[in-house]
């Protein structure tokens, strides 16, 4: 694993945040706040999805009087996962009326851009802290370059003009987004919120401006750094994007917490971008969350799509079986499953993983090897294959990763 960067820890509920914690994995709902019975099932079902942190949007009366009753109805359902109030323009206002939403979230996350505007910025952004201070809460600064503190913005471009060389209009723009992150954060240090209760987010929604900020605000500050490409789009592009910036980063040891910005296609599970965060931590072998399923693309070798619809249905049992699974075999989530479609490359890479099949390609003979651990230990053939492989996966987990078993984790 690459070397982290060293940050100041921040506890959010029983969940670390830097301080050589693992990077933690966190998503937001889209419900109407407000509506408790539908944003209590987004929150479950992002928490078991594997969301270590949740955040909802608090924007209204209506929203902030239902968090301490979704945090209820959360806890009477076994769910803890610790819950972030997302605030804009009225902050202050809503924590000040509704105490029981104060308590009940775990984290605030304050833009500086919409704090308040003019003489109103400083007194409402020192009310926030001031909560945040009151109620011992941890505090993420979130910069947006799409709602950046234009005051901040304006300052850098003055002084820009008086150079004899001034700087291109790009480089002020990401200059002023991480200003306005690290002078906030001095703001509220001075205002009694310790740095170990700051985390700091520069989002932007280019990947090469995402990765130039980081870099610089890693540079200048030790603070917990929340990762994210804002508006990263939708489908592969957005997951193109999202992978792409912040694959550099992690890579160079930046990053705390991540979370992966989709917009859902229309009637898409909320729980997609928890999934694809997982992947980049995963494939980037940072953390492990479910075993990985290794398979090939197909050729024309393999005219049939049994292997795809194979490795389709066994990743998709492993992800289904994961939250019952963390809890009884240790160290499962580093298992390797090969599901290979021919016998060009499907017995070496089904040797090298923990357990994996060589599915028959075209005009091969109609049998399918199995070995675990780099041995053969049988060979299916008929039509109960799919069924016998995943029967198999499911001893081998009892087998090797139950109580008192070692097992071997597969070399990256």
């Amino acid at each position: 694993m690459m070397n982290r960067r060293d940050s100041v820890g921040v506890k959010v509920g029983e969940i670390q945040i830097g301080g050589n914690a693992p990077v933690v994995v966190q998503s937001m709902t889209n419900t109407d706040t407000a509506d408790v019975k539908s944003t209590v099932r987004q929150v479950m079902d992002l928490a078991k999805a594997g969301s270590e942190l949740v955040r909802i949007t608090v924007n209204n009366e209506e929203s902030a009087q239902a968090v301490s009753q979704i945090r209820e109805e959360l806890d009477r359902n076994g769910c803890f996962v610790p819950l972030i109030g997302d605030f804009h323009f009225n902050g202050h206002k809503l924590l000040d009326k509704f105490p029981g939403c104060a308590e009940a979230l775990a984290k605030y996350r304050i833009n500086p851009g919409n704090v308040g505007r003019g003489s109103k910025r400083d007194p409402q952004f020192a009310q926030m802290i001031e909560f945040a201070c009151r109620y011992e809460k941890p505090v993420r600064i979130g910069v947006n370059w799409g709602s950046l503190d234009q005051s901040v913005l304006a300052r850098l471009l003055d002084e820009n003009a008086q150079l004899s060389d001034p700087r291109p209009l790009a480089e002020v723009m990401r200059e002023a987004v991480i200003t306005s992150a690290l002078e906030s954060a001095e703001r509220a240090v001075s205002l009694g919120l310790p740095k170990n209760r700051i985390v700091l987010s520069c989002k932007m929604s280019g990947v090469q401006e995402l990765i130039a900020v980081y870099q610089a605000l890693a540079e200048r500050c030790d603070y917990a750094l929340h990762l994210g490409l804002t508006e990263a789009g939708m489908g592969s592009k957005g997951i193109v994007a999202s992978t792409a910036a912040l694959a550099v980063l992690l890579q160079q040891g930046i990053g705390d917490t991540i979370r992966i910005s989709l917009t859902p296609e229309p009637g898409a599970d909320r729980t997609h971008e928890v999934i694809v965060a997982q992947e980049i931590l995963q494939t980037m072998g940072i953390r492990s969350f479910t075993p990985m399923v290794i398979s090939c693309p197909g050729c024309g070798r393999t005219t049939s799509d049994y292997f795809q619809k194979l490795a389709q249905q066994i990743q998709s049992h492993l992800r289904h079986k994961m939250p019952e699974w963390r809890k009884k075999y240790s160290g499962v989530e580093d298992m390797h499953v090969a599901v290979m479609g021919c016998v060009v490359n499907g017995p070496g890479e089904s040797k090298n993983a923990n357990i994996g099949i060589s599915l028959p390609g075209t005009g091969e003979q109609p049998v399918a090897p199995v070995f675990e651990d780099g041995v053969k230990t049988v060979t299916l053939k008929g039509d109960r294959i799919a069924e016998d492989f995943q029967e198999l996966v499911e001893r081998y987990i009892v087998s090797h990763y139950g109580p008192n078993q070692e097992h071997q984790t597969i070399a990256e």
